[in-house]
């Protein structure tokens, strides 16, 4: 059988206004190994708004892992039962978003403090799905001693029945720090989450913060490590983090960009069709030829001319084009 940890060798982090479904796609087209994950989603927004809207995605996405916010057992419950039927591969609580909103609401990052909390939610949130249910968490917030809080955090999470948490390894200043500057400022503790992984061998654990090369992840695979989250650098230069990716799994696909603007074409037609707009899905783009001849070309079309009323699948080629003419 199959080693479960394998499947997270390579992962995309959540994040907000970035990963949602349409990102997930053209994300998918690069790598077909890479686990992919929702934005975060209030449990609160599942069980009150509308669920098709928050939950549907393409059946192309998988793996895919749904991330909840929430602090209350009872209603993160009712949204892992409600979104059951859509057949998530993974359901992740976030322990680990610093922003104003989740602290206002008591979930996020400021979970760390109450981890027999945590647990409760995360053994209501198993009760009501056959997915993995796993945590995303910090090292620690704001005065934590990180070498005590972290540990203490792992070992109340896998007792209620958790054997996958991802690390990022920075901690979160609650006070003081905007949530940008909590994704920058906090020091990187690599090492940290690697004593962890040796302190925890039977548990998966994958890392998430200052990741931006897939040379980075081979070398933090390599030392033992689960698997390696790469966020920022994965929606802003996406064909340097994610084509070619998948020989982390020993499979050789590595599409050309070009071939991958050709392949979202189907998918842009049939948004465009359901009466969607390109801009929605082009904007997840701009960053496919990063530092490659035509990049400008290729931003600067898509950054006028997609949110026009009628922009499509032309509007994709001449912009492609740039690119094309630039190379040639």
């Amino acid at each position: 059988m199959p080693d479960p940890r394998q499947n997270h060798r390579l992962s995309v982090a959540p994040m907000m206004d970035w990963t949602d479904r349409h990102c997930r796609y053209f994300h998918r087209m690069m790598t077909r190994r890479a686990m992919l994950y929702t934005e975060m989603v209030t449990a609160p927004a599942i069980v009150h708004g509308p669920k098709p809207r928050l939950l549907d995605y393409s059946v192309a996405e998988h793996p895919v892992a749904l991330q909840l916010g929430g602090s209350d057992p009872a209603e993160l419950a009712a949204a892992t039962r409600i979104a059951a039927p859509w057949g998530y591969d993974e359901v992740n609580l976030n322990c680990g978003c610093p922003s104003d909103r989740v602290q206002s609401g008591c979930f996020g990052a400021v979970l760390m403090k109450t981890p027999d909390l945590v647990a409760d939610c995360l053994r209501a949130m198993q009760g009501e799905t056959d997915a993995p249910v796993t945590v995303k968490c910090r090292i620690g917030v704001d005065d934590d001693d990180p070498e005590e809080v972290l540990p203490r955090f792992i070992e109340t999470v896998a007792r209620a029945g958790v054997s996958h948490i991802i690390i990022h390894a920075r901690k979160a200043w609650l006070q003081g720090l905007s949530p940008k500057e909590n994704r920058e400022i906090p020091p990187l503790d690599h090492a940290l989450v690697l004593r962890m992984k040796q302190r925890f061998p039977e548990l998966t654990i994958c890392l998430n913060g200052g990741v931006t090369t897939l040379a980075q992840a081979r070398a933090l695979l390599a030392q033992g490590l689960d698997g390696v989250m790469i966020g920022r650098a994965a929606y802003h230069d996406p064909a340097a983090t994610l084509i070619g990716a998948d020989a982390l799994w020993d499979e050789d696909h590595a599409p050309d960009p070009v071939q991958v603007v050709l392949d979202m074409l189907p998918y842009v037609e049939a948004h465009l069709a359901q009466g969607g707009r390109l801009h929605q899905i082009s904007r997840h783009m701009l960053g496919l030829f990063h530092g490659r001849p035509g990049a400008r070309g290729w931003r600067q079309v898509l950054s006028s001319d997609a949110s026009r009323e009628g922009a499509g699948k032309d509007t994709l080629l001449h912009a492609l084009a740039r690119v094309t003419e630039a190379a040639a």
